[in-house]
């Protein structure tokens, strides 16, 4: 076979007029067959750009020898990167999420030093810089009633207190500043101590005495036994403002929700409508209350469910119960909280899993903040809390993305906090 003609000069000679000519056409190659097997690809692992030849390079200028040899004008070609500037698009919602006092000082009736607000929000958390936020979140500090199992992270620093729920809650507030104190009445459990709700009463009575913040109080999700619970703390904290932690569904089933919002109503406290990670379940419980309860004294507790649980999930449940409300949907207008310390059911939160993970003693705080901090972005108000570490760190990110990051940084340090 004689050997095929080498054209490649006549190709160097022509390229330019070819390239004129052909500019802006449309071109059909037919019968055409492409040898690829020197092509090779490589792609670099460091993070340098592809240089291929003929192409421009952002800041290089093109020497005349290479735009001649190519027949290319490279003068026309940009010598930096185009610049394109941000500009934030301020969203008008038409409704606002209702606002609701915890909490009543001396001069509204109860006893309390301060009261807090929650709910207020105009828009979804942090998307609008034109929009402040309404209210910072609300902190509230765990307390038990009764000793129970706990991972030793959480128990090695309450050992002095325990066995004392007064102690423990004037601990949370003046040692970690808490904003609110959740005083828990598991012994009231039928299947625990099955405390009555006298006995209740008397905790719940010591620990106001003991603390002057707004107060939650937390049944043992028994529907009938925390139904005579809640009635017997409303009447004895009359005007106190408790919030009453929780009514739910069951309640309802159970004959027992009316005379618990009769009860809260006619003693001035707020209650707590917990469903589980449904919306529609939500809206159904709220209508509910309506027909006992005012709107503007009822938190939605949407579930907070542990990272690696379903948090993910719990945050588009919150989110998208944040955005109906400012869209309109009265029924979920209402102020939300988390249970962040449902992050200490994750068994990874606090089993001693090997070196490769890391100390149980920093990977449970981790694990409580990173839920917080997820449940914020989507709107929630106020938070149930129990590791001061995660407290520390969950208030000084919001307050930083509060001020826009003006905010002092926290004493405390991931690195070197004594736990």
């Amino acid at each position: 076979m004689a050997d095929e003609p080498d054209i490649s000069g006549l190709l160097r000679l022509l390229g330019p007029g070819i390239a004129e000519l052909l500019s802006g056409k449309e071109i059909i190659l037919e019968n055409v067959e492409l040898d690829l097997a020197e092509l090779q690809l490589t792609i670099p692992v460091g993070g340098s750009p592809i240089i291929l030849p003929g192409y421009p390079v952002a800041g290089a200028q093109p020497s005349p020898s290479s735009a001649s040899a190519s027949g290319i004008d490279r003068s026309r070609w940009p010598s930096d990167l185009l610049k394109e500037s941000f500009t934030p698009v301020s969203d008008t919602y038409p409704a606002r999420i209702r606002e609701v006092t915890l909490g009543a000082t001396k001069g509204e009736g109860g006893s309390r030093g301060r009261s807090v607000i929650v709910g207020g929000a105009r828009a979804p958390p942090f998307t609008d810089p034109g929009v402040l936020h309404a209210h910072p979140p609300v902190i509230a500090m765990d307390v038990f009633d009764t000793p129970f199992p706990m991972p030793r992270a959480l128990k090695s620093h309450l050992t002095e207190v325990i066995d004392d729920p007064a102690a423990w809650a004037r601990m949370n507030v003046e040692r970690y500043g808490a904003d609110m104190v959740t005083v828990h009445l598991l012994s009231t459990d039928p299947l625990i101590k099955d405390a009555s709700p006298r006995e209740a009463a008397k905790t719940v009575e010591d620990v106001l005495q003991a603390v002057d913040v707004p107060i939650i109080i937390g049944g043992c999700g028994d529907p009938k036994k925390d139904a005579e619970t809640f009635i017997e703390i409303a009447e004895m904290a009359d005007g106190e403002r408790l919030l009453l932690n929780s009514v739910t569904a069951d309640m309802a089933d159970a004959k027992t929700l009316e005379p618990v919002a009769k009860a809260a109503n006619k003693h001035g406290h707020c209650l707590l409508a917990f469903t589980g990670l449904d919306l529609n379940s939500a809206k159904e419980l709220n209508r509910r209350l309506y027909q006992f309860f005012p709107a503007d004294r009822i938190l939605n507790d949407l579930t907070t469910v542990a990272l690696g649980y379903g948090l993910e999930y719990s945050f588009t449940i919150h989110e998208r119960a944040r955005i109906a409300g400012l869209m309109g949907d009265a029924e979920l207008q209402h102020p939300t909280i988390s249970a962040a310390t449902n992050a200490w059911s994750a068994r990874e939160a606090w089993m001693d899993l090997g070196p490769r993970f890391g100390s149980p003693d920093f990977r449970g705080p981790i694990w409580e903040t990173i839920g917080s901090l997820t449940l914020l972005l989507a709107g929630v108000d106020l938070f149930l809390m129990m590791h001061p570490l995660a407290v520390s760190t969950m208030r000084d990110v919001s307050s930083r993305l509060i001020s826009g990051g003006a905010a002092k940084a926290a004493e405390a340090s991931w690195v070197n906090a004594r736990i």
